[in-house]
């Protein structure tokens, strides 16, 4: 029977017992603790007083775990009169039970601040009282003292509970181990003992102890400890890990506030706002005032530091029901987190809770930006003034001489920023001009050429005519070569520009001119240098656009020309400088660069090797110059080329190079595409780790650059790979649905799509989120559907099945096997058509019977008509899969490796259609059917057997697994000898195993365990 009366009602104990833990599975919120009380109240009709009891406790479990907390006290009341009345009326779990949540009372009264100190204190003698005589160890009681000398920060009373609490023995009533730990490292956290806190949360952080609320919590308490030791990347990981296991709790405010608090410190804002976003009730639930007073103190922290990053306009989450701006936002939280603070500490007599309220939003930030990985980018704030080294304070003449010696400085040394300190110069001098109120300069001739000629340099293809107007003030200063180079480069910029033509002709007109000027002492080695790199540049400008043409118009010639031009202008300038260059930057970089223009033309030419080995030579002539930051180009370029040569150690090497000469120097998006590189190649060699950690600063650099979106997504996309080929499931699907927002196929390519989500489908899979990965799966099938190629559609169809039986969907799961099946047998994968059947088989033995059997009555069969019709649905599937298997093997020809495969299938199919018919046997079944199907199971395992044993060597453990699987089946069918038998097989065949040999050492043991059941039964 179900156990519902026609009303849709419980109807008795049993389905009342099943709704229980129905309702247990639901998420926690009110709509789980409404259940609960429409379940109490049938619980209350069936007139049972036991279902009473276990109703009542049902209730107040999930009120404990929600934001309801404080309605948890009717129902515990109720219970414990219960129990002093009727003792005998509870079972020996629900007595249990009963006394377990006296420890969920003590402390869902401290925080309650309407609950007087008093009652409190009471309550704590009657639980002491009650465990004593039920027979407990005082170690909870002890435990929750502690709990409340914390809370009033009664710092001599919670030592010595502490100690008391550690020192009694642990009984049924302790807490698991893993909320334990939890509380005493938070007490070594709050007494400034980070480290042994950290050590003390390790086996809760590795998985050895575990609650339904730990690690939850614990990742969520350790982040600011990890941070104040400096344990950056750990304290990242367990944000991301914690932030995924708090989110669907209600009932874990306190632990989500922790996250949002490492948001705030970390300069993580903009991932700090989001999280409040996600869960606006958290602003107004008043159910636990305790966690809603550490809430909105974390929410002032954070709206505080977005005024201080001169945000305080800036339109934020927050309670319901109007618009909130960071200030606003702010005051309010204060306000709340203060009041609440104030009614704790009226109850309690101190101002504790208000002091730590005052500090902990007055935190400082622990990490200027500690990158996560996450779409969020930081809010951008209103950029200062940038400050000029060297630069003084006034506005007088001598100031003005020192900003000039600073410009000069860092322009004759080549200096990042040169541009920038002869813009201060020209500012200065403008100034200084307003304010003598004279018409002569305050600069010379000269000064005034470097301030124009820098700006032109600074305005790219739109500096042309200031790059004349220099050319006339350096001809005023007397320096006539250094004139014909300013025009030069306004040459050269028009070829930026796309004027080409013109240029070179311009730029060729200044080439003869300056040599003649040369040739008579009328200018220097460098002045002639700068004409000559100016043309050699031109001409490389040519060579990219008849590459480009020759591409486009296959115009024969043209690229041969432009090629043997320039390489003729490089080498001329080589001539020049070579040897000559006495130590001067300028001459030294001309000579780099020329370098640099040989690779790309060698490269133009399809000589790649040569191309490497120049672009090497010119990045350590830049390096060994003083000017490393010039090498970056070119070792990218480098990295490049040995990559497709194969030389990934060159690869590696040049790009680790290109960051180290870099520096702070590169720009935003530059520093990305290095680290990603970077990841890709480091990845590429098994170095995942590393490679996450390049990874992560590309995906931080991306955003850095507004360029989020596109390289970001990217890079984010191979973080989550790279942190799922470490198995940190947790993390890598945090990075990779933050991720899929930005990928998409016209920027990204579907390829990289799909696989985001085939990467996140088997993170959520390994993490229990079954429905969901089997979502992420089907979309990915969904684009594979229409690749020429068809591997991957079914490889993700098979997946998604996998998926939607695990999620319990056994109709869709069925159907997703079937077309994945279709989908292997069109490409000839005969091993993926037959573990579709296999598995189609065992979802059929899985079949509900209930529904089959009411389908069955209906029809007027017998009422296990289901169950017999899923065997045989279940059977005739397996059964196919053997024949398939048999079929392929006839036409497999004479590839010896494709046989042997075929074989293994084959015997495990065997072995599993004997597994599905043996646990196929229902205990109301007659003794004859019962044999007759395990009779059945036998022969299909046994011939398992034999199909491994052909195999040889390469089978044993496959035959041996067979050979333990029929001795147990002959146990079962009282053939005591044959199981033996096959025991001794089993021990024979390992008898010179290695002992580090962890399968034979397994299948030993069975064997060894299946002989003594055997002696016992008195069979051998």
């Amino acid at each position: 029977m179900s156990g519902i009366d026609g009303s849709g009602g419980i109807a008795d104990f049993d389905a009342l017992r099943r709704a229980l833990a129905e309702n247990s599975e639901r998420p926690e919120g009110p709509a789980r603790n409404a259940r609960a009380e429409e379940l109490l109240a049938a619980a209350e009709r069936l007139d049972i007083p036991l279902a009473v009891i276990e109703a009542l406790g049902h209730q107040l479990k999930v009120y404990n775990y929600s934001s309801e907390k404080d309605k948890m006290f009717v129902p515990f009341a109720r219970l414990l009169r219960l129990w002093d009345e009727r003792p005998g009326d509870f079972d020996e779990y629900e007595t249990h039970s009963l006394h377990w949540v006296f420890k969920w009372m003590s402390s869902g009264m401290l925080d309650q601040p309407h609950v007087p100190l008093a009652s409190i204190e009471k309550w704590l003698g009657e639980m002491e009282h009650r465990y004593r005589l039920a027979g407990h160890s005082e170690r909870a009681v002890r435990g929750a003292e502690f709990t409340v000398a914390a809370h009033l920060g009664d710092v001599a009373r919670a030592e010595r509970a502490y100690d008391a609490w550690l020192a009694a023995d642990r009984d049924t009533m302790a807490d698991c181990h893993a909320c334990e730990l939890h509380e005493q490292g938070w007490w070594r956290a709050e007494r400034g003992r980070d480290a042994e806190a950290l050590e003390l949360w390790r086996p809760v952080l590795e998985g050895e102890f575990g609650c339904a609320h730990e690690p939850h919590a614990v990742l969520a308490t350790s982040l600011l400890p990890l941070l104040r030791l400096g344990r950056a990347d750990e304290a990242r990981a367990n944000h991301l890990r914690g932030v995924r296991l708090v989110r669907p709790m209600e009932s874990m405010r306190s632990a989500y506030a922790e996250h949002v608090e490492f948001c705030a410190l970390t300069g993580n804002e903009a991932r700090g706002l989001e999280l409040l976003a996600e869960r606006p009730a958290y602003f107004t639930d008043t159910g636990h005032p305790r966690s809603a007073y550490d809430f909105h103190c974390v929410v002032a922290l954070l709206m505080d530091r977005l005024v201080l990053l001169g945000l305080g306009g800036r339109q934020v989450p927050g309670p319901r029901g109007r618009s909130w701006t960071a200030r606003e936002l702010a005051g309010h939280a204060r306000g709340e987190a203060l009041a609440l603070a104030a009614r704790f500490d009226a109850r309690n007599g101190t101002a504790h809770l208000s002091e730590r309220a005052r500090a902990r939003m007055a935190r400082e930030p622990l990490a200027e930006r500690l990158p996560l990985g996450l779409r969020a980018t930081r809010p951008a704030a209103p950029a200062p003034a940038a400050r000029v080294p060297g630069a003084g304070a006034g506005a007088d003449g001598p100031d003005l001489a020192a900003l000039v010696a600073e410009a000069r400085r860092l322009s004759d040394g080549l200096r990042p920023n040169a541009v920038e300190a002869w813009a201060a110069v020209g500012r200065r001098a403008e100034r200084a001009r307003a304010a003598a109120g004279a018409g002569g300069d305050v600069l010379s001739a000269r000064d005034r050429a470097e301030v124009v000629d820098h700006e032109a340099m600074g305005q790219g293809p739109e500096g042309v005519a200031l790059f004349e107007r220099a050319a006339l003030l350096y001809a005023e200063a007397g320096d006539p070569g250094e004139a014909l180079a300013a025009r030069a480069r306004g040459a050269y910029v028009r070829a930026l520009g796309g004027e080409t033509g013109g240029a070179l002709a311009a730029v060729t007109v200044l080439y003869d001119e300056v040599l003649a000027l040369y040739a008579e002492d009328g200018t220097g080695l460098r002045q002639t240098a700068s004409v000559l790199i100016a043309r050699a540049r031109t001409l490389m400008r040519r060579v990219q656009e008849a590459a480009q043409d020759d591409a486009v118009d296959a115009r024969d010639g043209a690229l041969d020309r432009a090629l043997a031009d320039a390489e003729a202008a490089v080498r001329e300038l080589l001539a020049l400088v070579d040897g000559r260059a006495g130590g001067e930057v300028r001459l030294l970089a001309r000579s780099a660069e020329a370098q640099a223009m040989l690779a790309d033309l060698a490269a133009h030419a399809g000589d790649l090797e040569t191309a490497a080995r120049l672009f090497a030579r010119s990045a350590e002539a830049f390096a060994s110059a003083g000017l490393p930051w010039y090498a970056v180009e070119y070792e990218a370029r480098l990295a490049s080329l040995a990559h497709h040569l194969g030389d990934v150690t060159e690869a590696e090497r040049a790009l680790r190079s290109a960051l180290a000469h870099g520096g702070d120097h590169l720009e935003p998006v530059g520093r990305a595409q290095l680290h990603l590189q970077l990841a890709e190649v480091v990845g590429g060699r098994a170095g995942f780790a590393e490679a996450a950690e390049h990874a992560l600063e590309a995906a931080h650099w991306a955003d850095e650059a507004g360029e989020g979106r596109t390289l970001g997504a990217w890079a984010r996309h191979q973080l989550g790979g790279f942190l799922l080929r470490q198995e940190r499931w947790a993390e890598a699907a945090e990075v990779l649905e933050s991720a899929l927002p930005d990928l998409n196929a016209d920027t990204h390519g579907d390829g990289a799509v799909v696989q985001t989500l085939w990467w996140l489908g088997d993170c959520l899979s390994e993490l229990g989120e079954h429905h969901a990965a089997a979502e992420r799966r089907l979309l990915a099938a969904e684009t594979a559907r229409h690749w020429p190629e068809q591997h991957d559609h079914a490889t993700l169809a098979h997946l998604a099945a996998e998926s939607l039986g695990q999620a319990g969907l056994a109709e869709d799961a069925d159907r997703a096997y079937a077309r994945a099946g279709e989908l292997w047998r069109e490409l000839g994968n005969v091993h993926g058509l037959v573990r579709a059947l296999r598995a189609r088989a065992w979802l059929a033995l899985r079949a509900d019977p209930a529904e089959d059997a009411d389908s069955a009555e209906d029809a007027g069969g017998a009422e296990d008509a289901g169950a017999v019709d899923a065997v045989d649905a279940a059977s005739a599937l397996m059964a196919r899969a053997v024949e398939e298997c048999a079929t392929a093997l006839e036409r497999v020809g004479d590839d010896e490796r494709a046989r042997e495969r075929l074989v293994a299938e084959l015997g495990h199919t065997r072995r599993q259609f004997g597994d599905l018919l043996a646990r196929s046997v229902t205990g109301d079944a007659d003794d004859d059917a019962i044999r007759d199907v395990l009779e059945a199971a036998l022969a299909h395992v046994t011939e398992a057997v034999a199909v491994f044993a052909s195999l040889g060597a390469d089978g044993l453990h496959g035959r041996t697994g067979a050979e333990l699987a029929a001795g147990w089946l002959a146990a079962d069918l009282s053939r005591p000898a044959e199981a033996a038998a096959r025991a001794r097989a089993v021990l024979a065949a390992y008898a010179d195993a290695p002992r580090d040999d962890e399968a034979a050492r397994g299948r030993r043991a069975e064997a060894e365990q299946m002989m003594q059941v055997v002696a016992e039964s008195g069979g051998e």
